[in-house]
């Protein structure tokens, strides 16, 4: 699976980093980024942080 943020959409709620912090980041401006290049979508939060984004700016591709 592959894990993205759409920067466009994402406000920095932070709630990415805050539920799979082992996959997701926060830039230096605070908007959520993806730490492994894409490939976090074997982390088991990535889906609730999925479901957590309030603007639904993080999406996850299954190959």
């Amino acid at each position: 699976m592959r894990v993205s943020i759409d920067s466009d959409l994402c406000i920095g709620s932070g709630q990415c980093a805050l539920t799979a912090p082992g996959v997701f980041d926060t830039d230096d401006d605070g908007f959520g980024v993806v730490r492994s290049e894409g490939e976090g979508g074997a982390d088991p939060m990535v889906k609730e942080a999925v479901r957590a984004c309030p603007v639904q700016a993080i999406t996850l591709d299954e190959d």
